[in-house]
């Protein structure tokens, strides 16, 4: 799966407005392509977001680093079930899970916003994000559960029709013909008989009981090991038959010819067949589209995350540029020192605070690395290949 696991991995920093944003950004992007290319980068457009008091900023940025956990974990899942869907495609998989910015999500999110007033509490798109994630992730459990039902009784139909001829359905092996029915004397029995056996049972099964008519057994089918034979005798002999092929190695089979039955068997096993290939189109659409919605809200949530972490760390008023970058993979350490040498005189205030032993807001140090720039990860390697 070495094309699945090409580099997929993009950081969304920002940095302080300079004398205008623009600057900021041409010195970035100089100092990232001036030796050799180290990212391939464009701006990163946020709109204008109404800054709210600092305790409520604080408060978001606590709630969007679980918000952003568990829009990812929706990708994520979205992703992964698209790959089961598909099973034996999953070269397919790549090119279904494609993100486009014409969703209903986006859709809803700008005219939201608008009817909101230009400037838009980060509440908003927080809220709105949160509820349009919930119901994708709802709806996955729904589609899932239905689905993955339908496929589990489709294989244990299909378990039923493989295996050892022991264990296995019949139903669809033998025939009418091979059988004496409606006899008030006369029974047929099925009978398994290992390969390795069979000229004993040529031999033997006239005179393993009494009773047995003779040059009744016709091999019927066979598998790696065994054969199936049928073989008539007197109901009143069954018993004494049955004790006898036990010690020769030969398994009666418990087995009544039942047309009804096997009838049933074969339409449930059709129906079920035809409900999934049914299911499967749309199933498919429906990971598509809410993929793209799921990932495009999981970038807002970045988004807003970068914001609200710019204006708790460069400050009022609301001056700073963000920017995305796809690192090359090769010259990621040599990035992250061109990068440290661009900020690291943002980090004055930063290391006073570090150093007063006070939580940056927003910044969980365990589990995020710090960077005198805002710096969120965002990785697009989302499936798990089995």
């Amino acid at each position: 799966q070495d094309k699945d696991r090409k580099m997929t991995e993009f950081w969304l920093i920002s940095a302080p407005g300079e004398k205008t944003c623009q600057q900021t950004w041409e010195k970035l992007h100089a100092a990232t392509t001036k030796n050799n290319n180290l990212s391939t980068n464009s701006k990163f457009n946020i709109p204008d977001l109404k800054v709210g008091t600092l305790d409520v900023l604080v408060g978001l940025s606590d709630e969007l680093a679980k918000l952003d956990a568990f829009v990812e974990g929706v990708v994520k899942k979205v992703a992964q079930y698209m790959a089961d869907v598909l099973e034996d495609s999953k070269d397919k998989v790549q090119e279904n899970l494609l993100a486009n910015g014409d969703g209903l999500l986006e859709q809803q999110w700008q005219a939201k916003c608008e009817s909101e007033s230009k400037h838009s509490s980060v509440i908003v798109p927080f809220l709105f994000i949160f509820k349009g994630v919930n119901q994708i992730d709802n709806d996955l459990k729904a589609r899932a559960s239905a689905y993955n039902n339908l496929k589990g009784n489709l294989q244990n139909l299909e378990r039923k029709n493989a295996g050892s001829l022991l264990t296995r359905s019949l139903a669809d092996i033998v025939k009418k013909e091979d059988f004496v029915l409606d006899s008030e004397y006369l029974v047929t029995l099925l009978v398994i008989v290992p390969k390795l056996n069979y000229n004993d049972w040529v031999k033997q099964y006239e005179t393993l009981a009494e009773m047995v008519v003779p040059r009744s057994s016709n091999v019927l089918f066979e598998d790696q090991d065994s054969y199936l034979c049928n073989v008539t005798l007197f109901r009143k002999a069954v018993d004494d038959f049955k004790h006898k092929a036990r010690e020769y190695k030969f398994m009666v089979r418990d087995f009544q010819y039942n047309e009804e039955e096997m009838k049933a068997d074969k339409e449930e096993m059709n129906r079920l067949s035809t409900d999934k290939k049914k299911q499967f189109g749309p199933l498919v659409r429906w990971l598509k589209v809410n993929f793209s919605e799921a990932f495009i809200a999981w970038i807002h949530v970045k988004a807003l995350r970068v914001f609200v972490e710019s204006v708790l760390r460069y400050g009022l008023p609301v001056n700073f540029q963000a920017m995305l970058l796809q690192p090359n993979k090769k010259t990621m350490k040599k990035l992250r020192e061109v990068l440290y040498d661009l900020y690291k005189h943002l980090d004055s205030s930063a290391a006073a605070i570090i150093d007063a032993t006070m939580d940056i807001p927003g910044l969980n140090l365990s589990q995020q690395e710090y960077y005198p720039y805002v710096y969120y990860k965002i990785d697009c390697n989302l499936l798990e290949f089995k």
